[in-house]
């Protein structure tokens, strides 16, 4: 039997008298373990609160991947269990018994009755455990921040890899069309092409290139590309040109006619097939510079914007435009984006106030929140994104997907730590906890939800400044 006297050398019973005590003996009921046996299993429910008389425990941790590992001791006299009682929440923790232990247990409903009315052994468990919810807290924002990385990357490798793929394939049909160049020009001297003709090759090279630079978006349509191509292939076919279908779409593609293809033959006379395939590997070449330009260009703004995303080379707290974070999240997730039908809609403020923020953290938030809404859209709808100004020099950012919404019952939750409605497997959480927190802790803002069939809305409130830097 347990006694008052029992918990007198428990150091959560410090401040309150015997009378106090008493009523936790009346409450624990004694039971003895072995070395060996598993006192409380992480995945037990309800989960009950420990008072450790004697002995020793192993706190066993057990990982997502079936691991489990010997994380901390519990050694005699102590007590465990209180916030997974509190919270309701079992952890991923088990203790065995690696001592002989006896331990005195408290029911759930027992427990909280008698720690809400003796605020002492309140305060204590609430002092004990704040630096364990402090780090947990860290340590989830450091897995959310992790997990949202792996998934940037992903985004950004899987975005990288369709210009680079593309600037290697203009690189290699460039090659082949610069040595037709030079197959051309030594067809021209071998043909003994004087200086003036070749001159007017040049002039009609350059006419091309003129053609190719003004053709206008009709005149660059499928259909009049190919009406184009099947009357140059018929010249070139006349003229004996071998695989004229070879030079006939790159000069149709660039917009010459019948006329000018009449005035190369006319210059060029024997060296026309030479300089049919001279003109068409010239304009392929430009062609494939301006894919390479565009290529290397997608993947710049594609670095630039994951420079911008992760706030690279600059301290914690900068004065941003929310515009760029918003624009930055939208071009990192723009992977997910082009496998649905899913329309981004801007209705951004003008003149908006910049903002001080930890910007690699504030885009976490961003991409939060648009990751869910792109999920709850599924394959097709609208996200709206509306940003105004908000009290005297903040900023108010919408985030807003004409979804289904999200169920009244749920609501309540989903700024809860750990709260998902995905399947086990399905990502890493809402994170919608770890945003909360780096709104209102970080930048003392305010991120509320409004829901319903329909319109499900985030919004973020910033003001101008943190009033300090939050640890």
């Amino acid at each position: 039997m347990i006694t008052a006297a029992d918990l007198a050398s428990i150091d959560l019973f410090d401040e309150v008298g015997d009378d106090e005590r008493a009523a936790w003996a009346e409450a624990a009921q004694e039971q003895v373990f072995e070395e060996g046996e598993v006192v409380l299993r992480g995945e037990d429910l309800p989960w009950t609160f420990l008072l450790l008389l004697e002995g020793r425990l192993d706190g066993i941790r057990h990982h997502e991947d079936g691991t489990s590992v010997v994380d901390h001791q519990q050694v005699a006299p102590t007590w465990l269990g209180a916030i997974s009682v509190l919270t309701e929440q079992p952890p991923n923790i088990s203790f065995r018994v690696v001592e002989r232990a006896r331990l005195g247990i408290v029911e759930p409903e027992d427990f909280r009755r008698l720690v809400f009315a003796q605020r002492p052994v309140f305060l204590k468990i609430m002092r004990q455990f704040r630096p364990v919810i402090s780090r947990v807290e860290g340590n989830e924002m450091r897995r959310e921040k992790l997990a949202g990385l792996g998934t940037m990357a992903a985004g950004l490798a899987h975005e990288l890899n369709n210009p680079a793929a593309a600037a290697k394939r203009s690189a290699d049909q460039l090659a082949l069309s610069l040595d037709a160049v030079t197959g051309a020009l030594k067809t021209f001297v071998e043909s003994g092409v004087e200086r003036e003709d070749a001159a007017k090759f040049v002039d009609l090279q350059d006419q091309a290139v003129a053609t190719f630079a003004t053709c206008t978006i009709q005149d660059k349509s499928p259909l009049a590309i190919a009406d184009r191509e099947d009357r140059l292939l018929e010249l070139l076919e006349d003229q004996g040109v071998a695989d004229a279908w070879k030079y006939a779409e790159p000069l149709a593609r660039a917009g010459v006619d019948e006329d000018w293809m009449e005035q190369l033959v006319a210059v060029a006379g024997a060296a026309t097939e030479a300089a049919v395939r001279w003109v068409a590997a010239a304009l392929t070449a430009r062609e494939l510079a301006d894919e390479l330009r565009e290529s290397t260009d997608r993947m710049s703004s594609l670095v630039g914007a994951m420079k911008s995303y992760a706030y690279m080379d600059q301290g914690d707290l900068v004065e941003v435009d929310v515009h760029e974070g918003l624009e930055a999240t939208i071009t990192i997730l723009g992977h997910k984006l082009k496998q649905t039908s899913i329309s981004v809609v801007r209705e951004y403020g003008e003149g908006l106030p910049s903002v001080c923020v930890y910007g690699s953290e504030l885009n976490q938030v961003w991409t939060n929140v648009l990751d869910n809404a792109i999920s709850a859209l599924g394959d097709t709808g609208t996200i709206t994104i509306t940003t105004r100004g908000w009290e005297n020099d903040g900023v108010e950012v919408v985030i807003a997907d004409d979804g289904p919404g999200i169920p009244e019952e749920l609501q309540r939750r989903v700024f809860d730590p750990f709260f998902t409605t995905k399947g086990v497997g399905e990502g890493t959480g809402m994170g919608l906890d770890t945003s909360r927190r780096i709104v209102e802790d970080r930048h003392q803002g305010r991120m509320t939800l409004e829901s319903e069939p329909g319109r499900t809305a985030f919004i973020v409130q910033l003001p101008h400044a943190p009033r300090k830097a939050s640890t």
